[in-house]
């Protein structure tokens, strides 16, 4: 089994979080797990985040997705395809 997690470093989050938002809310079925990281808290946000995602589907949407998300600046989106032994 094939297990594939497209890993999101947001720069410029205050610029990028918007677009990014929208995209993977339109992406949403093809999500199954997702965790957002970022550091500081209230009146210290930092610029930049991680988004772990774990994907679920054709592979092709998958690469579809990435492709929508490096067209946002500031957006870096890597996808990992993972091999599971049972």
């Amino acid at each position: 089994m094939k297990r594939d997690v497209l890993l999101l470093l947001v720069q410029h989050r205050e610029d990028t979080a918007d677009r990014v938002q929208k995209i993977l809310t339109g992406w949403g079925c093809f999500i199954k797990t997702r965790l957002g990281l970022h550091d500081g808290v209230l009146d210290n946000c930092s610029e930049s985040g991680l988004i772990f995602l774990e994907l679920v589907g054709e592979q092709a949407k998958h690469e579809e997705l990435v492709r929508k998300l490096k067209l946002v600046k500031g957006v870096d989106a890597q996808l990992v395809q993972l091999d599971v032994t049972e």
